[in-house]
Parts: C-alpha cells; structure tokens; sequence
C-alpha cells in the first residue's frame, strides 16, 4: 500500500541503543590509551613478543615497550570490524560488529551451587558437562563458558577437562581459555577434528580463544604474549582481556580505567596484527570498582555497568567488536537483589551494545556458578531482546486502515492484521507470572524462585545436546588422555 504521508527527509529511529559516551569523548580516551602506550609503555616479559615490536618500530628498553601512536592505529584499522563465530556444525550464528550483542555463561567461578542439593561447592569436571548441557537448552544463551575451574582434575590440565566437557554436551560457540599454547594446540587440535580441517575452522570458527595480560597492570606475561602470537597464526579468533579495578590496578576515575583497559588491550591486539594482519580479534575485558567496605570486585554496581557500557561504545568507535559482561550479582541467593542486578546489567549491556557478553549465571561476585541464575537470566535476555527490537513504524503497523474497518466500539480480536501481529509484535514470558491472583493461588502460589527452580530441572532431565560420532569423541578423548600423559611426563622430568 502506498503511504498515506510523503515527507522529505523522513527520519527514522531504527535502534533504541543509547550513547554513555560522545563520539569526542571516545576520540578522547582513545587518544589518552595512545599517550599511555606512547609515553609510559607497559612491561613485556616475552623475548620473543619484544624482538616483534621492536622490529616494527617500538622503543624498547630491557623489558619495557613503548608503541608508536602511529603503530597502535595501524593495528587498529587493520584488525576486522567483524567477527563472525558459528556453531559446532558449522553454522555461523554470532555476526560481532556494530552494536550486536550476544550472550554467554559465567568462567572464573571457584564454587558451584549444585542444582539438585543447594549446595555451594567447589566445581567438578561433571558441573561442566550439566551446565553445557543446561546453556545448550536455553535459547537465548547464544555461546558457552566453562562456568569454573574444576577441582577434581589435575590443576594443570583443568582447562583442557573443561573444553572437553564443553564440546560434548554443546554444540553451540565455545568461548575458552587455556593456561600456555601447548593447551591451545590440544583443544584447537579437537576443535579441528570436530570441523575437518584447520582451514574448514578458521572460515567457520566455533572457539574464540581467551587470553589475559597477566596478574598485574603493565605488565603482559610471558604466556599471554605467546598465546596471542600463536592464536593469531592459526587465524582463530582471540579475546585479550586485561583485568583493570579501580583503586588497585588502576585509578579511582571512570575515564581513567577506560584509558589503562584500552591501552592494556592495545598490547594484545598490535601482536596479534603483526602476526598476521587482520586476525580476528575481541578487545574487552573486566572493568570494575573495588567496593570500599568489603575489597570485593563488585559486579553488581552502578559503575561496572557504567564501565560496560562505555566499553561498548568504545568498540563502535573504534570499528572492533567488544568482550563486556553481564547477567551477574553480588548477591549470594536467588533474593531481589539477585534480580535487580542482573536485569539491569543485561539491559544495559543490550542497550550500549556490547557484543560478546559473558557472565551470565555468576553470583556472589563472580565466585559462584549458579544454574538457577542462569535460566532466570535466560528469561531476562528474552526480555531485553525484545525491548532492542524497539518500534517498527510503517504503514501496515500504523494500522490506520484496520481502525478504520473495525470502527468506533469495535473490537480488533477477529481481524487478520491482529493475527498476524499478536505473536510477531508482543513478548510473553515463560517464566514471570501474569496470572490473575485467583489462577496463580490455585496453581500453587509459586514464587519466581520456584519457577526457576521448577524450569532447570525439567531441562536437565528432558534436554540431550546433539552428540558427536562416536569415532570423533573417541579422538577427542585420546587427545585428552596423550596431553595429560605428557604434562606428567614433563613434571617427572623437572
């Protein structure tokens, strides 16, 4: 139908996404991160990553590197402005660039709280497996975490048991770490015999390997560095993600964790460049406050989500797609601060588009796994996906003509365009309650935490992830059993 109104320079607010910070505030801060790396540098502890900068024009000085501005802005237009990461089949399912968001579970986390007991526990190699298979059931996680380090592996090798565990019981994108690069050639080794070739993965990769700077600010380990350098020669997408907290790594200002991140980050992303140019690569991290009572790291602040936020559209300026996190807590139970916490920070990450968004299902301030928060998250991402689809203004949803046809004191519950819009254009819950009182008395008067509850363990028993051949998952475990056999081997001879 032709539209009934004809206006030139016709604006149209095609996202709700909103702006915590300006394009010159961004151009600020970025020109600040360059300034740092410029005048101050950093520390790099890797012989092999210095000799890299050196040759390409940095200033070294037994183990501190300094970056020509110009060097830094090369890397940044040369890294891609998207990355695309597909699922175990191959499909490509995450496309991070502009202000897209995705969402993902919790790492990190040293306790468990088991679904079945309540229990806060250390986690275990089997905790892996259920929360994969949990995530995998969910549809608006969109990729998977390991949700802890397990404590009944050998230490060494807990991020290989984990990947192992998060590859069977998963077919959707892994995002990993690992502790050195001979832990990244096992878990890529699986993921290529998942895939079929090294090249079948790199054009359809469904692992992004995640690497830190290293324990203190300034200062880029030894194996950070490696495992940037060999990501980056394997063509595999790749997060950096330094670990800035005010007060104790960094200053007491907003702005000037946003500069030491961007400028920590920078570090990874020049190696990874120079390595080969235009491998993929996430910039991000954690950005945080150090609560002035407790010490603790707190997720659940106002200036966490603050730092999200401008995170995220660092990214968009900067043309990189980001890493930020949400759909965590403080809080040590399913209570209403639990709640309030985690909506908020997954609306704010969806509204300032963050593009990878990890996190989802930590409570107690990242130290603890939570199923239960992870399905009520899953229900809040719906939710927040929902409001970003934001208004669609056109004639047909102007429905001026159906007003017209049903006419004054009519009703719209027959009418075709009704059926076509009731499910298109509303979200219903599965989880909140809109029942009238008298309903949801007689259906038990069941509070949010019991419907959570309810919902997890129906998922754990009914739902099955698509499973591997059993000639592929017996490689798989070979590959785990060769590199423990190994790493004991290597510790004997020491």
């Amino acid at each position: 139908m032709k539209s009934l109104y004809v206006s030139s320079n016709y604006l149209v607010n095609d996202s709700i996404h909103g702006n915590v910070l300006s394009e010159d505030q961004c151009q600020q801060i970025n020109s600040s991160a360059l300034e740092v790396l410029e005048r101050t540098g950093v520390e790099v502890l890797s012989e092999k990553a210095r000799h890299l900068f050196s040759k390409n024009g940095c200033w070294v000085e037994d183990k501190r590197v300094r970056f020509p501005a110009g060097l830094v802005e090369w890397a940044i237009h040369t890294a891609p402005s998207r990355v695309v990461l597909a699922d175990r089949e191959g499909k490509r399912k995450l496309f991070l660039e502009g202000s897209n968001s995705y969402y993902g579970s919790c790492t990190g986390n040293t306790f468990y709280i088991d679904p079945i007991t309540g229990e806060r526990r250390k986690v275990l190699k089997n905790d892996k497996a259920v929360a994969a298979r949990l995530c995998d059931a969910l549809p608006n996680i969109d990729f998977v975490m390991d949700f802890g380090s397990p404590s009944d592996v050998e230490p060494k090798m807990a991020d290989v048991y984990s990947f192992e565990a998060l590859l069977l019981n998963t077919t959707k994108p892994i995002v990993h770490w690992g502790y050195n690069v001979t832990q990244y050639k096992t878990m890529v080794d699986m993921c290529v015999e998942v895939a079929g070739s090294l090249e079948k993965l790199q054009r359809n990769p469904f692992i992004a390997l995640c690497s830190d700077s290293g324990k203190s600010w300034g200062i880029h380990s030894e194996e950070g560095m490696a495992k940037v350098m060999w990501a980056a020669e394997k063509g595999l997408p790749q997060i950096y993600a330094p670990f800035v907290v005010s007060k104790t790594s960094s200053p007491a200002t907003l702005a000037g964790i946003l500069v030491q991140a961007l400028s920590e980050s920078f570090v990874g992303l020049v190696a990874a460049q120079l390595v080969r140019k235009g491998t993929p690569f996430i910039l991000g991290g954690i950005q945080a406050i150090m609560d002035r009572k407790s010490g603790i790291l707190s997720y659940g602040s106002a200036e966490f989500q603050l730092l999200q936020a401008a995170m995220g559209k660092l990214g968009q300026y900067l043309k990189i797609p980001i890493l930020g996190t949400a759909g965590c807590t403080d809080s040590k139970t399913m209570d209403p601060q639990l709640a309030i916490e985690a909506a908020l920070s997954l609306v704010t990450a969806g509204l300032m588009g963050a593009n990878l968004v990890r996190g989802v299902g930590a409570i107690e301030n990242g130290e603890t796994g939570s199923l239960y928060q992870l399905v009520l998250c899953d229900e809040v991402i719906s939710y927040t996906k929902r409001i970003m689809r934001g208004i669609e203004v056109n004639d047909d949803t102007l429905a001026v003509g159906v007003i017209n046809h049903v006419g004054p004191g009519g009703h719209f519950l027959g009418e075709e365009h009704t059926l076509e819009y009731f499910k298109k254009e509303f979200w219903f819950p599965t989880l909140m309650d809109r029942t009238r009182y008298d309903e949801w008395k007689a259906n038990g008067a069941l509070s949010m935490g019991s419907r959570v509850k309810t919902k997890t363990q129906r998922l754990l028993k009914e739902h099955q992830p698509k499973a591997l051949s059993p000639e592929v998952v017996k490689k798989i475990s070979q590959m785990v059993t060769s590199a423990g056999a190994k790493l004991s081997k290597q510790a004997k001879n020491k």
